[in-house]
């Protein structure tokens, strides 16, 4: 399948630090011609930082997407029953969100969607973004790694002597992990 036949699930968390690395990717991916609907963890929505004021950056988002963003439990919840993604990503993925997805907590947009996403047997592909990722977050990891459709965006240490537990991944390597997830393919090597 080609992504400009692909109706795409992007949802973003709230790691802010890859904002605009997300931002620009996304931009990348809908020139392919994807239909992609933008899904919204509610710290997204509501927490101002140092890297964007949060309801100019959701409102940027909708507009490379050309859509309005999914933003409550409620508009996320038909993924599943109307199968509404063929393919879904999680750019960035917090440790928390991985925390949640590898429990089967659904407390927020991102959750919802992604969990309904999953009982199509659909691919769900991630884009880790956590400042523990090789200490507390590293059994979600690896369990999500274990996991039927899901696959990584591969990820490596993005600063491993003042952050020596964070890893963050390749946002550039967002559009080849999601060609590859819909032939049900992880890209290798994950670990950069």
């Amino acid at each position: 399948m080609k992504l400009a036949e692909c109706r795409i699930g992007f949802a973003i968390t709230g790691s802010f630090c890859t904002f605009a690395k997300v931002k620009e990717e996304l931009k990348k991916l809908e020139a392919t011609g994807a239909d992609i609907t933008p899904v919204f963890s509610f710290n997204t929505q509501i927490t101002d930082s140092r890297f964007a004021v949060a309801h100019e950056y959701v409102k940027e988002i909708e507009e490379i997407a050309k859509k309005e963003g999914m933003k409550t439990i409620a508009q996320a919840e038909p993924v599943g029953p109307k199968a509404l993604f063929d393919i879904m990503v999680i750019a960035p993925c917090t440790g928390n969100t991985l925390a949640k997805l590898c429990n089967g907590i659904t407390d927020s947009p991102v959750l919802m969607a992604a969990k309904a996403h999953l009982r199509n047997e659909r691919p769900l592909v991630i884009a880790v973004s956590t400042n523990d990722g090789l200490g507390i977050n590293f059994k979600n990891i690896g369990y999500l790694l274990n996991m039927k459709n899901i696959y990584f965006v591969p990820f490596g240490q993005d600063d491993p002597v003042k952050k020596p537990k964070s890893l963050v991944a390749d946002m550039t390597k967002i559009q080849e992990t999601l060609l590859a997830a819909l032939d049900g393919k992880q890209v290798q090597p994950i670990v950069s």
